[in-house]
């Protein structure tokens, strides 16, 4: 990464919860709510979009790492906003600080990790294997 991000750095995403995000589209006798790894996803796209900015050529962001709490349900139709902010850097990993929200209350927060990767690289030794 070659344009430094600054700590405080932010990035955001919104989703409408669809049917597919939730327990029951995994297995019926479970409830219609927003499952932890969509919700997770959420989170990790915020992430992506916080950092993608300093990111040159074919370099992206993958997540490494997830601390993640699921405090609160939220059910088909709710609109959930995910938000990231650069938390810290180490010099190679980059820890964000991640919430979501629905309508009414606080859903999830906690942590997620990313790294810098070349998606030339790193394809070509997905190849390899």
């Amino acid at each position: 990464m070659a344009k430094p991000a600054l700590i405080g750095t932010k990035g955001s995403f919104e989703q409408t919860v669809e049917f597919q995000h939730t327990l029951t589209y995994y297995d019926h006798r479970l409830p219609p709510v927003l499952s932890t790894p969509d919700m997770i996803r959420f989170m990790e796209t915020a992430g992506f979009l916080a950092l993608q900015p300093y990111c040159e050529g074919d370099e992206i962001t993958v997540g490494t790492a997830i601390s993640i709490e699921h405090r609160a349900p939220t059910g088909v139709g709710g609109r959930v906003k995910a938000e990231a902010e650069l938390e810290s850097f180490d010099g190679r990993f980059y820890v964000l600080r991640v919430r979501a929200n629905d309508d009414a209350q606080e859903i999830g927060r906690g942590t997620v990790t990313r790294a810098v990767v070349s998606v030339g690289k790193f394809m070509a030794r997905m190849q390899s294997k």
